[in-house]
């Protein structure tokens, strides 16, 4: 699977962004997804999950009830959907796929930049 994520730019803190990754295959309504960041001078952390059907749901700490991840598995997207975002949001977006009864996301799109600054 390919994966190609958009959506990111400048927002004032307090503001929303929505971040859409859309992938290529026919295999993407089996996959496991996820959304992770990196800001500068910092490692790539975990910000959001979602199971292939959407059952389950796993938010980091720092994000919960101000971040949500809907998937469209007939459009083949998934997206992160920011509120109430902060200056500690700042950071490179990427979308990530992991395959039925992989442990790893073993793919991952190429990033966005999310700034959020006065």
């Amino acid at each position: 699977v390919q994966l190609q994520a958009s959506g990111g730019g400048l927002v004032q803190p307090g503001g929303s962004l929505r971040l859409s990754c859309a992938a290529s295959g026919r295999a993407f309504k089996h996959y496991r997804m996820g959304w992770f960041r990196q800001a500068p001078g910092k490692e790539r952390e975990f910000v959001a999950h979602i199971t292939d059907n959407g059952g389950y749901i796993l938010y980091a700490d720092s994000v919960k009830g101000r971040f949500t991840i809907p998937r469209d598995n007939t459009e083949k997207t998934v997206s992160l959907q920011m509120n109430n975002l902060k200056p500690e949001d700042t950071g490179v977006y990427y979308c990530a796929a992991r395959r039925p009864f992989s442990n790893d996301y073993g793919y991952w799109g190429q990033g966005t930049l999310v700034t959020v600054s006065s």
